[in-house]
């Protein structure tokens, strides 16, 4: 195995006012999703599945970790990728919901955009939909600092 020199500025620790900023964004997100009646599983599908569009190693480990904490299943997080095709692993909440993650993390043309939002909006209320909305935004902002922050994946021992 190659020794990896780090040669980017961590920007969490760089500047933590910022990250610290960041993470409590994520706090409120998690408060109003709570308040919304989304539960933990939902949003941590959501968490995964924006961190395999943006291919975010660090992110990935972390939050297939606690979305198994959480109750998602090993298959879930085996056939999320395609999560499209397997309707009957995923509940219509946890579909809308990843809808509107890729819908976020992708941006469509609009035509596209509409359809999708209008899709997730028969599954979930004004709350459950602005939440959903800045869940992907905020962790697809956590992608992009580990990201070109370049945060190592350190092995660990499987349980």
């Amino acid at each position: 195995m190659q020794s990896v020199t780090h040669d980017r500025i961590w920007i969490d620790k760089q500047t933590p006012e910022a990250f610290r900023a960041f993470e409590s964004v994520a706090i409120t997100v998690r408060d109003a999703a709570t308040a919304a009646g989304l539960d933990r599983a939902v949003m941590e599908l959501v968490n995964v599945r924006v961190s395999q569009l943006t291919g975010c190693p660090f992110c990935l480990d972390l939050h297939t970790r606690y979305a198994r904490a959480a109750g998602v299943t090993q298959q879930q997080l085996d056939v999320l990728p395609a999560w499209q095709r397997s309707p009957y692993l995923f509940t219509d909440i946890e579909q809308a919901a990843l809808q509107v993650a890729e819908t976020v993390t992708s941006l469509p043309d609009e035509n596209s955009m509409q359809r999708e939002y209008a899709a997730a909006r028969q599954q979930l209320s004004d709350d459950q939909m602005s939440v959903l909305i800045w869940a992907a935004t905020t962790i697809g902002a956590f992608n992009r600092v580990s990201i070109m922050s370049k945060h190592p994946v350190r092995v660990r021992k499987e349980n």
